[in-house]
């Protein structure tokens, strides 16, 4: 059965892909996003031309709406058209390095937007929310693979905490209104379509130009890479399965990945960490060309290593992601190519 969904964040990287695989399946899809200049606006439009195409082209039933998280009134005009089965919440102001110097953008985004998210939820009485959380919000922690049931209240830097306050403000919602609630921790999202901000996009584009790239922490990092499409499989899943109380919560020995209320947290990650350089080796191999390398150390607000358990996941929802890095950076050469050279 087809379900009308709303997607916040439909320009984005892995907005768009969500919006794909929901219209490719027969879902009625509302998209909403800002459509800011965080980065060039034009990827945005072009991600949006693709799933118009799909519209016009294939029949996908796909609306539009391009407003401001923070514009409650906007929000409130969405929900005026027609309930919504599902509510798909990735729209945020990305970026962990961006917060230490725009921090205003963050709260705008992730805190008010969220808020609002919520409220509409709540007096829409939405059957079930699913929004985007982040392997930031481990932070401080060393003990890994990181385990949705570990604390996570020391984060590096403010992008990390209005995460956590997400995943803090979506549990009290769905204690006091009983809505439905699943949080989706993202690890190390690459693939094709993605942000020119992220790593592995501003590595292809330097690699090409001949143009030198950081590593930072001396390229020691290990990081838990995660394909998009695998990233969309389990976001969807996670939509469709609507998230139960836990009958045995305990509160005398609370479990931060569950609730007496309707609320759930899950990693989606790869679950196989891999050192960032190789990384770097995997894409100069997918480019055929080599790197000019400039070691850094550490840099102020990274995490030093991220790994994924994705044991909650596999067994609630019957997935694991299995893409290998290998397999994910082919297919981002094979789009970014193409798209770089029309781009100019």
């Amino acid at each position: 059965m087809s379900h009308r969904v709303l997607l916040t964040g439909a320009a984005g990287f892995i907005g768009f892909h969500t919006a794909r695989k929901l219209l490719r399946r027969g879902d009625r899809v509302v998209g909403f996003d800002s459509v800011n200049d965080y980065y060039d606006p034009r990827l945005k439009r072009a991600r949006l031309a693709e799933l118009a195409r799909l519209r016009d082209e294939d029949g996908a039933d796909f609306r539009f709406v391009e407003a401001d998280l923070a514009d409650r009134a906007a929000l409130d005009a969405v929900f005026a058209d027609g309930a919504f089965d599902r509510v798909i919440h990735l729209a945020a102001q990305a970026g962990v390095r961006h917060s230490l110097t725009h921090p205003e953008s963050y709260v705008a985004s992730n805190l008010v937007g969220f808020a609002n998210m919520l409220e509409v939820c709540r007096h829409a009485k939405v059957p079930h929310l699913t929004f985007a959380s982040s392997s930031s919000v481990y932070g401080g922690n060393r003990k890994v693979p990181f385990s949705e049931h570990d604390g996570v209240d020391h984060p590096l830097q403010l992008y990390a905490a209005t995460k956590r306050s997400n995943e803090l403000m979506a549990h009290a919602y769905s204690h006091l209104f009983a809505l439905p609630v699943t949080g989706l921790r993202f690890f190390t999202v690459y693939g094709p379509w993605g942000r020119p901000d992220m790593a592995y996009y501003s590595f292809a584009e330097k690699i090409l130009a001949g143009q030198p790239i950081a590593l930072f922490n001396h390229g020691r990092h290990s990081r838990d890479f995660t394909f998009v499409d695998d990233i969309v499989e389990g976001v969807v899943r996670a939509s469709d399965r609507i998230a139960p109380p836990n009958a045995a919560f305990d509160p005398a020995e609370p479990d931060p990945a569950t609730s007496s209320a309707p609320f759930r947290i899950f990693n989606i990650g790869n679950g196989r960490p891999v050192e960032l350089k190789h990384y770097v080796e995997v894409l100069e191999a997918a480019l055929g060309r080599k790197a000019i390398i400039e070691m850094k150390p550490m840099q102020i607000g990274d995490i030093e290593d991220t790994l994924a358990d994705v044991s909650e996941i596999e067994a609630a929802l019957g997935y694991r992601p299995t893409t290998t890095v290998e397999e994910g950076i082919a297919a981002f050469v094979d789009w970014f190519l193409p798209y770089r050279r029309r781009a100019g």
